[in-house]
């Protein structure tokens, strides 16, 4: 559920913004209109001016159609973006046909709509784009009017340099955008699985939080509280014997008196949960987190290992119980019977090993596991994948100093093993609920 809300949240977010299209087209606009004039004017070349003042009076109409057509923060649909990136191509490869085609300087400027494409649209609308570009490249390779030039000299470019420079534009255009694309991406789902990680700390936060708001409640409910039973303990002690009202106002005695017990509960809430439940021993830990997860017909064991001084004593960190409460969660998704949680310490750290008997990660990209949105199982799994789950996991983990490592078991009966390990100075200084 939180990978399909973050997803759509992100579909919206990375669409391009109708003012930032606007004033890139707007410095294009100006480069066009200068090149142009310096070329005609100072240079004194001989082209098809007008022609040229046409197509960019019709980008500057397309322009200032969009400011007025859309407000400030109003964000472009893929298909309208890509209509005007696909007229913006359409526009430059006009403009190169009337001014000597690959042959001109700037033929590389084909692909600036094509790139702007890659860090906001999906990926069918940039293969479209980049198609387009492949299309007017290739049209420009061979038709178009000269190169303008001093007048009565004309440019022969070889053929194969102008072969050369339609292999450089394609691939300059498929890196650009391919790379483009994955940084993008990559920004974009790193973005989002943080939002999700920060969510679920608020989310740990306010639960920690309800037993002060009880507590407060609780303090703000007991002056009336007190008023109403003492006015209720006066009426019975002079109306205990009224047989209409006196078994009532017995009852409504016990009841009041049984409101002033839960209220003083609810105000030692919150100094009983700093002194008993601030802290947990490792195995009280492992049984907390692993007790949820036993009613679905998977052994969970808890060995021991070799310990060296006191049980460690971790503190109620959110970040720790839902991380190791994830890391379980996908073993059991994913084992076939059991699963073994061993754990060992000594004066200087804590190690536990997650050790499930599924098939294991999937070789080919173990390196990446704990990325948002990776899948690390094998198809065959049972479960569902690993992605942003796990990296919310981890990073909670990492966040309390754990240390983590992933990698398939060296024994043949087991799967996948996730080896987690503190620092017994980390411990002291994790924050607590």
């Amino acid at each position: 559920m939180e990978k399909e809300f973050f997803q759509r949240t992100s579909t919206y977010s990375r669409r391009l913004r109708s003012t930032t299209l606007v004033r890139i087209r707007w410095l294009a606009i100006f480069s066009q209109t200068i090149t142009i004039a310096f070329v005609s004017v100072y240079l004194g070349f001989k082209f098809p001016i007008i022609p040229c003042t046409i197509l960019i009076a019709a980008s500057i109409w397309l322009n200032i159609f969009l400011t007025f057509f859309y407000s400030i923060n109003d964000r472009l649909s893929s298909n309208v973006a890509t209509t005007i990136l696909g007229v913006d191509i359409l526009q430059y490869a006009a403009l190169l046909y009337l001014t000597g085609g690959l042959q001109n300087p700037f033929s590389v400027l084909l692909i600036a709509p094509a790139v702007i494409s890659a860090t906001s649209l999906p990926r069918k609308h940039i293969i479209f784009l980049n198609l387009l570009v492949i299309i007017f490249a290739s049209i420009l390779s061979t038709y178009s009017e000269p190169l303008p030039w001093y007048p009565g000299r004309t440019i022969e470019t070889p053929r194969l340099l102008v072969d050369g420079i339609w292999t450089a534009i394609v691939s300059f255009l498929i890196f650009t955008t391919a790379y483009g694309y994955r940084v993008a991406e990559e920004t974009r789902s790193l973005a989002d699985a943080l939002s999700a990680t920060e969510l679920i700390m608020q989310h740990e936060k306010h639960l920690s939080e309800l037993d002060g708001l009880a507590a407060a409640a609780a303090h703000e409910l007991g002056t009336p509280l007190a008023t109403i039973q003492l006015v209720v303990k006066e009426m019975y002690n002079g109306l205990k014997d009224d047989p209409a009202i006196g078994d009532d106002l017995s009852l409504l005695l016990s009841q009041t008196e049984r409101c002033r017990n839960i209220l003083k509960r609810l105000t030692t809430l919150s100094s009983q949960g700093e002194d008993h439940l601030s802290h947990l021993s490792l195995l009280e830990l492992l049984q907390e987190v692993s007790e949820p997860l036993r009613e679905f017909g998977i052994d969970i064991i808890i060995e021991k290992g070799e310990t060296v001084g006191d049980e460690p004593v971790f503190p109620r960190n959110p970040g720790i119980l839902y991380g190791l409460g994830n890391l379980l969660e996908n073993a059991v998704d994913f084992a076939r019977s059991k699963i073994i949680i061993q754990y060992k310490w000594n004066e200087k750290y804590v190690a536990l090993t997650i050790i499930d008997d599924g098939h294991g990660y999937d070789p080919s990209i173990l390196d990446r596991i704990g990325e948002p949105y990776t899948t690390s199982r094998h198809a065959d799994s049972q479960g569902g994948g690993l992605g942003l789950g796990l990296f919310i996991a981890k990073t909670l983990l990492e966040r309390s100093g754990a240390l983590l490592r992933f990698r398939n078991s060296p024994k043949k009966e087991y799967g996948a093993e996730v080896y987690l390990a503190w620092s017994r100075k980390s411990l002291t200084k994790t924050k607590t609920i």
